[in-house]
């Protein structure tokens, strides 16, 4: 078991020279802190513009209409604030840890959150958080304070791997715990997901929630390097079993690149982002890649 990763706020910026690009990365992944349209809810009057066929009469300025015999809308600014949530998988598979990674799925997992909170609370926004397996085993509710990295962080430092995944109960009861519109970044290896992907990602969509998954999986498990006869441990009920890579090695990369392939057509199909994590790699690498394609997707 490798020594704990110094997740203090501070040393989480630093992270393979994460702090230099914060402030690129946070512009990118979070929307927060902007000025945009919001009618009848508004905090600051913009301008008029003339009514339109089918636009909402409640924003007649009726007042206007009185001293002009015309029709004109009132439109308005107002401060939009970002709500994230970053649903982190906790449940037995995320202890792995091949020899080929620095630290177990749940470490690089925890790493990953702590860098998104860090972001998103540097910039205003508000960042929650939401360690799951069978269900929801700790909530956080989403605040902009300070100290909520903090929190968050100390959250994720004490968090063990264990119990079953079941990722749609978890983002079923979460959807329900969510009281407003947000951005949800699932962060998890997917394994034991099947069908449930493509619902969960569904149901958050039909909620009004946007998702990221940053789908986090060891060297190991996708190039699958093992040359010798290996006992491999089952984890999460799952049995043990010994086998002789060789003999295996073609149909588990052929699965493994159809898991990839199905993961990645599911949030495509959900209008969610997707972006695999590697264990191996430093930990800006998958962010910068997410912020590329959201940027290219803007654009």
């Amino acid at each position: 078991m490798p020594p704990p990763l110094p997740l203090d706020p501070h040393s989480i910026a630093r992270l393979e020279g994460l702090e230099l690009r914060a402030r690129t990365i946070a512009g990118g992944l979070f929307a927060g802190r902007h000025r945009s349209h919001h009618r009848g809810q508004s905090v600051e009057f913009a301008e008029h513009r003339q009514y339109v066929t089918g636009d909402d009469l409640r924003y007649v300025d009726w007042k206007a209409f009185g001293k002009s015999d015309r029709l004109y809308l009132k439109q308005f600014e107002a401060e939009s604030n970002l709500y994230c949530y970053l649903a982190v998988d906790a449940s037995e598979s995320m202890a792995y840890r091949s020899a080929g990674a620095a630290m177990s799925k749940l470490q690089y997992a925890a790493c990953l959150a702590a860098t998104l909170a860090h972001l998103a609370i540097g910039q205003g926004d508000s960042a929650g958080l939401a360690l799951m397996a069978t269900s929801v085993r700790q909530f956080v509710a989403s605040s902009n304070n300070p100290a909520q990295l903090d929190n968050l962080v100390h959250v994720l430092e004490l968090a063990e791997p264990h119990g079953k995944s079941d990722l749609a109960a978890s983002v079923a009861e979460l959807v329900q715990r969510l009281p407003r519109r947000s951005i949800v970044v699932l962060i998890s290896d997917l394994l034991n997901a099947g069908n449930g992907l493509a619902g969960s990602l569904r149901r958050l969509r039909h909620a009004r929630h946007e998702a990221i998954v940053l789908h986090v999986l060891d060297p190991a498990e996708i190039e699958f390097p093992f040359d010798r006869t290996t006992l491999f441990r089952g984890l999460e009920s799952m049995p043990d079993i010994l086998a002789e890579p060789h003999g295996v090695r073609a149909a588990y990369l052929a699965a493994c690149d159809r898991f990839l392939e199905q993961a990645e057509a599911d949030c495509r199909t959900c209008q969610a982002d997707y972006q695999l994590a590697r264990t191996d790699d430093s930990l800006d690498a998958p962010l910068r890649h997410l912020l590329t394609s959201r940027l290219r997707r803007w654009r």
